[in-house]
């Protein structure tokens, strides 16, 4: 906890609390790796460190959901992890997001236990409703928040404590154990390619599978010519977005033909 001040410290502490909320109240994606990420790149100093460990979690967690009572790894708590160990660490942002996952484990366990402690407590709120009762239902969020929002913060807290012992210990590791510093940043950087797949696995219908080879063709293409960087990627995806409009427009005409014409007009 050296390296940082007690106000960015407390800082993180706040936006961790506001993001747990989020993720099951607000629902706004403030909670999101590469929205959090960022932000607690820049309250921490490094706001480049904290664009790339966003993008790199969010690309983890994109094909993660929830199903009934299970819980996948916190993305909260991952993001915002990693993105302190990144800084902390000084190094690779891969590195960070593996030693990140355990933190999100214990974020998962967290959500667990708010879930649980909360379900014998859905008898009150039925009976707030029965009794036209706002103001009791209110309490019982007001409280579901501000639990989970508390077991956040003190992970994360925990989290700043053991982060500044990793520094350390993972500094001198890379000198006399470099094959386990190398093992890491392969496993964090696989991570988010695992990531991507569960949510083509879920998402990708058989028709789309064209514009996905032509988008990773032409990705590839750019890569290997020099000079060509961001701002190519950019036009990529702007011509990505061109196809998926007009994709949607072709096939909601489709979806309308039947509505338009009939017999009555002649035609």
């Amino acid at each position: 906890m050296g390296e940082f001040s007690i106000l960015q410290i407390l800082l993180v502490l706040v936006v961790t609390f506001i993001v747990a909320i989020d993720q099951f109240s607000f629902l706004e994606s403030l909670y999101q790796p590469i929205v959090v990420g960022p932000v607690v790149g820049a309250i921490l100093g490094d706001l480049q460190t904290g664009l790339v460990v966003g993008g790199t979690y969010q690309l983890i967690t994109i094909g993660s959901m929830p199903v009934g009572g299970a819980q996948p790894p916190n993305a909260v708590i991952g993001g915002i992890m990693a993105t302190i160990l990144a800084v902390t660490l000084g190094g690779d942002p891969k590195v960070a997001v593996g030693l990140a996952v355990p933190f999100a484990l214990f974020g998962q366990y967290a959500v667990t236990t708010t879930f649980a402690l909360m379900a014998p407590l859905m008898a009150k709120a039925d009976k707030y409703a029965d009794e036209a009762n706002p103001a009791g239902i209110a309490k019982l969020n007001y409280f579901a928040m501000t639990l989970i929002g508390m077991l956040f913060v003190v992970i994360i807290a925990l989290g700043f404590i053991v982060g500044d012992v990793l520094a350390d210990q993972l500094m001198s590791l890379s000198y006399s154990l470099s094959w386990l510093m190398a093992g890491l940043s392969v496993a964090g950087g696989m991570m988010r390619y695992v990531g991507f797949a569960i949510l083509m696995k879920i998402m990708l219908s058989g028709d789309l599978w064209g514009y996905f080879g032509l988008g990773f063709a032409m990705a590839t293409i750019v890569g290997a010519v020099p000079g060509l960087g961001g701002s190519a990627l950019v036009i990529l995806a702007l011509i990505g977005a061109a196809f998926a409009v007009q994709d949607f427009v072709v096939n909601t005409r489709i979806a309308n033909l039947g509505t338009v014409g009939g017999d009555e007009d002649g035609i």
